[in-house]
């Protein structure tokens, strides 16, 4: 599922997703102080790009915790919200729901994109 299911995750909501995580990046890295931000966001767009057969790991920290209450009020919320619009639409049909469970995924990392690391598996 992981080679087949990346293909059609690239074509009918990756793209949308890896964009957007491009975008933020972009936008972060403009400022010198936000370039480790900026760097997390393209870390994180390769995961958009492609997610089958990749896990996320969380882990908490004072740095990270910090880390994440700013990206959220900045960035995290309109990221999380894209993510999850198109997981429910996938979801809506029984095929969909695989792909769904991915944008969930991603939902969840826009909200907490620090301390977290992909796991290939």
């Amino acid at each position: 599922m992981g080679c087949l299911g990346n293909i059609i995750w690239f074509l009918f909501g990756g793209v949308i997703l890896g964009i957007s995580w491009l975008i933020a990046g972009i936008l972060w890295c403009i400022t010198i102080i936000g370039i480790p931000v900026g760097l997390q966001c393209f870390k994180f767009a390769g995961l958009c790009f492609f997610p089958f057969g990749k896990e996320i790991e969380y882990s908490v920290g004072p740095v990270s915790l910090l880390a994440n209450i700013i990206w959220l009020l900045v960035s995290g919320l309109p990221l999380a919200v894209v993510a999850s619009v198109i997981g429910v639409v996938f979801c809506i049909t029984i095929i969909g729901i695989p792909f769904g469970l991915q944008c969930f995924k991603i939902a969840k990392l826009a909200l907490l994109p620090f301390g977290a690391t992909v796991r290939i598996l």
